[in-house]
């Protein structure tokens, strides 16, 4: 099951005894345990019930002991153990020793009144290890690595149910071409809309547009576009902003570089007859930038496409040597890859 759904799930009276989350995405894990931590108790009795170990400096018999000792004045209590170095492949140099078939012991039989959670900061694990066997076979385990694109939309909108708003799909999806996957950053921008939005509880595409600020890449996705449509004015006018904003023209041009190197590189595979996921693993690109690109391959040639990154690399030479000014080249490169031969 997926930490999203894992999360959405999870209610007081089908909490399990046992958690085990590996992976880096920490924005996902802390959500996990706030959410545990929320079920369980009041603010009566969360003080003395939750408790928390880093594996680097408690041996793993003390957390056992915690996790099997019965709640101070309370029904449930949560004991969570971070960095669990033991299932991982990693040397650490550890300042305890760990008895680890006492771990092993109370996975069999677990306190009915102690939620542990013990949590794995790693992408991959050791599956050769003994105890990785024994956590997969005896607890929940829960994946917690980086959500897709699919997914990150799926977070977006159970975060904004939450509270009682609803975003729409276009609005969705240029959330999520701004500010990408980190979820820290998300929650940020979805915070803004809620204000912005309080009345209607609609968050809609013109909303995104108006608080979430437009990155780099996509003003540069902009003035490709244009150029592609030979709407050099339009094109000039996007470079002029980012100008502007203290974005350096070199550094455009190397935006622009790479945009116009994976258009050409995803038309030769896509003419090759190549579908879009078999293309994002080819050139190792996220799914949703190769579908933009597919968008953009229609208004290019292969020949237009090549002389774009020619023109780039003479521009770039051209800074480099002294020969032309840094900001009227990248000016004079958009007027030129505008013009159709």
């Amino acid at each position: 099951m997926t930490i999203l759904a894992t999360i959405k799930q999870l209610k007081r009276d089908t909490l399990q005894k046992v958690y085990f989350l590996y992976g880096v995405e920490t924005f996902l894990i802390n959500e996990f345990v706030d959410k545990v931590h929320q079920l369980l108790f009041t603010e009566d009795d969360e003080t003395m019930n939750d408790i928390r170990f880093q594996l680097m400096d408690t041996p793993i018999q003390h957390v056992v002991e915690e996790a099997a000792t019965i709640p101070f004045f309370s029904n449930r209590k949560l004991v969570v153990v971070h960095d669990f170095y033991l299932v991982s492949s990693q040397k650490v140099k550890a300042k305890v020793e760990h008895d680890v078939q006492a771990l092993e012991d109370y996975l069999t039989t677990p306190a009915d009144s102690t939620v542990l959670i013990i949590i794995a900061p790693y992408e991959k694990i050791d599956e050769r290890k003994k105890l990785t066997k024994r956590l997969k076979k005896e607890t929940t385990i829960v994946e917690c690595n980086p959500l897709n694109e699919e997914q990150v939309k799926q977070w977006i909108t159970n975060s904004l149910h939450e509270h009682g708003f609803h975003i729409d799909q276009r609005a969705s999806q240029l959330l999520f071409s701004r500010v990408g996957s980190n979820l820290m950053l998300l929650e940020k921008e979805l915070e803004k809309c809620m204000l912005y939005t309080t009345e209607k509880r609609q968050i809609m595409e013109q909303d995104v547009k108006e608080l979430v600020a437009e990155t780099v890449d996509e003003s540069i996705f902009s003035v490709v576009e244009s150029v592609a449509l030979g709407k050099t004015e339009r094109a000039l006018l996007v470079y002029h902003k980012l100008l502007r904003q203290k974005e350096e023209p070199l550094a455009i041009l190397a935006l622009l570089t790479r945009q116009f190197r994976n258009l050409l590189y995803v038309k030769i595979r896509q003419e090759k007859g190549y579908g879009q996921k078999e293309i994002a693993s080819q050139l190792k690109l996220h799914p949703y930038v190769v579908q933009l690109a597919l968008q953009q391959t229609k208004r290019y040639s292969k020949p237009h496409l090549r002389r774009a990154l020619i023109a780039c690399a003479d521009t770039d030479y051209a800074i480099k040597t002294g020969r032309d000014v840094k900001e009227r080249a990248v000016e004079l490169l958009l007027i030129t890859i505008s013009m159709r031969p």
